[in-house]
């Protein structure tokens, strides 16, 4: 392998990493309750918080932790959420798109 072959490759390497640990620091970020996703699905950082005359049927034992989509484990106090992209929602939060995990 060449000298500027070398350097190029290190190169790319380099630049490589630095995309992916930007991605990793993307999903890191939490969600706003105020963020316009959050507010369309009455999303909410603690279950109990959740408006119940808007939603009658939430139930206090509804968290983002024991719902389908909820992609962290259930001990995790954030984990993603398809709904909101690369934004982390609570484990302990609520929003109308809740679905019982299998």
């Amino acid at each position: 392998m060449s000298m500027t072959n070398r350097r190029t490759f290190m190169m790319q390497v380099a630049a490589c990493g630095s995309v992916l640990g930007a991605g990793q620091a993307m999903a890191q970020v939490k969600l706003d309750e105020k963020d316009p996703q959050a507010v369309a699905l009455g999303y909410v950082h603690d279950t109990t918080k959740a408006d119940k005359k808007k939603y009658p049927k939430h139930d206090v034992a509804q968290k983002c932790t024991n719902c389908a989509l909820y992609q962290g484990k259930a001990t995790d106090p954030w984990g993603g959420c398809p709904l909101f992209g690369a934004k982390q929602v609570a484990g302990p939060g609520w929003c109308s798109a809740w679905a019982k995990k299998a």
